[in-house]
């Protein structure tokens, strides 16, 4: 196993680089996992990877020490502690850093059960929300996340770092507003768009069908296109000063509706 020992080193440069520039990230084809929990998912779902720095000093105390037996010796270098905590973009990493390949996430890509509920974003403004979201999908176990901005990062570390690795475990896909609603007028999927001064609460429609929310941002909401396209416009109540929630709390609330008239349950429960 090859040691780096130099903050100079050019894998060690090349890390920060794909840490902080999308379009490093998307040239190379390359993105950075930080994490032994986060890799874990990523392997199982099947991403492959590129290289693997290792501190064996922080790795030790790490709760997920199985990963590295999926591990290739031929990816994997040591890295000096004095290194490690310079490439480390979180407090209390484990020890380990990988680079991975992208997958692609085009809508024709992404398989949907019977009777699925999806989440459409459009114009995620941050990868802190869009992260939170994509945890939010996977603990309601939400069939996809379909994003409306082909511009969108997904390997964006923040996404990674917010959603704890959950972009591994949802499926995800990115494409243009009218690619996006073709699409689910194709599989007979009803749109609800979360909007303000929209007449119908959210708790009181029925999320029992085959269904997907509307999302857009808190400070423009959504565009044109989706209100006046989707089937429904629904609201949450807002019974104090301030007019909006963060999208990934919003989200979060109509997502959980909808999971509790399909009777959820969750993995504890015995499901």
């Amino acid at each position: 196993m090859e040691t780096i020992s130099s903050p100079n080193n050019p894998r060690i440069k090349n890390i920060e680089k794909l840490s902080t520039k999308a379009r490093e990230r998307k040239e190379q084809g390359l993105f950075v996992i930080e994490g032994a929990r986060e890799m874990s998912l990523a392997i199982a779902g099947q991403y492959t990877f590129d290289s693997v720095f290792l501190c064996p000093e922080i790795f030790e105390k790490t709760d997920y020490p199985e990963v590295l037996k999926a591990i290739p010796a031929s990816i994997l270098y040591e890295v000096a502690e004095t290194v490690f905590q310079k490439i480390a973009y979180r407090e209390n990493s484990d020890g380990i850093i990988a680079l991975a390949k992208p997958k692609k996430h085009t809508l024709a890509d992404l398989h949907l059960p019977e009777n699925p509920f999806v989440i459409v974003l459009e114009a995620v403004e941050k990868p802190g929300n869009l992260g939170a979201i994509l945890r939010t999908a996977d603990a309601a176990k939400a069939d996809a996340v379909i994003v409306c901005d082909p511009l969108t990062d997904i390997y964006n570390p923040n996404v990674i770092r917010s959603g704890v690795g959950c972009v591994f475990t949802v499926p995800v896909a990115i494409g243009f507003n009218q690619e996006v609603q073709d699409f689910l007028k194709q599989k007979q999927i009803q749109t609800f768009a979360a909007e303000l001064t929209a007449a119908e609460w959210y708790q009181q429609t029925d999320f029992t069908a085959a269904s997907a929310i509307i999302m857009g941002t808190e400070a423009d909401g959504l565009t044109d296109f989706w209100l006046k396209n989707a089937d429904k416009r629904i609201k949450i109540p807002m019974r104090g000063v301030i007019d909006s929630l963060n999208v990934s709390v919003s989200t979060a609330i109509i997502t959980f509706e909808a999971m509790r008239q399909r009777g959820f349950k969750s993995a504890r429960d015995g499901i």
